[in-house]
């Protein structure tokens, strides 16, 4: 079998998690799927090209292999539902974005399918997830989670109208400590680059299970998440085209954010250690 995700080590405290990047849908898995499924629309494309400046920060990085319609990461193994009252898709979606059907009525995924695709891809992402959380933790003493997710910027299903470029996500405040945020905040206001985009914290999307469940503040893991509307750096329609121009005009920006947490944390720690002397 094709590895479940692709992981690279990185040597400063910053872990970015592409949970929904994935194209590739096993042949047992596809068998059972209607043809709609082969366009994998609702995948968050591109993703690791648009961070191509993760290694030069020095960030561990870990992003999937196979599609979120096989089974999605971004949700907790018991398929509870992040946003009670609202619709969404479940751990082993059953439907696209648009609703449009992923399996015939009498080919649904069964309980022991489920728990295998938990046992055969879900379980080894987070294992990996969470084995580098816990050694940048134990080499820095502190951590920060991106949790990278890009989206349509226009899907009514979950939202009405157009969603803001960039939408960010501490569940609340509660899986980052609020100066990590302020410093997220402070970078967005004053960058020139970041004129050009909209941005909203804590909105329609604030923070899917990667986020709630491993930002913990109190330990020094501070979570983030990011979803970007993809017109802000491709084509949101059929083939889905990566726009070099579009990216190029984004990625300063990611950049600037990436280190503002690299900055965060340093400034943090060095305060901490003059408290202490």
């Amino acid at each position: 079998m094709t590895s479940v995700f692709h992981f690279q080590a990185g040597s400063a405290p910053l872990l970015i998690s592409m949970p929904h990047v994935g194209t590739t849908i096993a042949p047992e898995v596809a068998a059972q799927m209607l043809s709609v499924a082969a366009e994998k629309a609702d995948t968050d494309w591109h993703l690791p090209v648009l961070y191509n400046m993760a290694q030069a920060l020095g960030a561990s990085t870990i992003a999937a292999e196979y599609s979120r319609y096989v089974i999605d990461l971004n949700r907790a193994p018991d398929n509870a539902n992040l946003y009670p009252g609202q619709d969404t898709t479940g751990l082993c979606p059953v439907d696209t974005f648009s609703k449009q059907p992923l399996y015939a009525p009498d080919r649904l995924p069964s309980e022991a399918e489920v728990q295998r695709r938990i046992a055969t891809y879900w379980q080894p992402y987070h294992q990996q997830l969470q084995a580098e959380l816990e050694r940048l933790l134990s080499m820095h003493g502190h951590v920060v989670l991106w949790d990278a997710h890009s989206i349509a910027s226009v899907v009514p299903r979950f939202f009405e109208g157009r969603l803001p470029d960039l939408n960010f996500g501490t569940a609340d405040q509660h899986s980052c400590a609020p100066g990590l945020q302020n410093t997220l905040a402070a970078c967005l206001q004053h960058s020139a680059v970041a004129q050009r985009y909209s941005h909203v914290f804590n909105g329609r999307f604030k923070g899917g299970y990667i986020t709630r469940h491993y930002g913990q503040p109190a330990r020094h893991i501070h979570a983030i998440q990011l979803e970007m509307s993809q017109c802000i750096y491709m084509n949101e329609t059929a083939p889905y085209a990566y726009r070099p121009d579009l990216a190029a005009q984004v990625q300063p920006l990611l950049k600037e954010l990436l280190q503002s947490c690299l900055d965060w944390q340093h400034a943090t720690a060095s305060k901490a250690t003059g408290a202490s002397a």
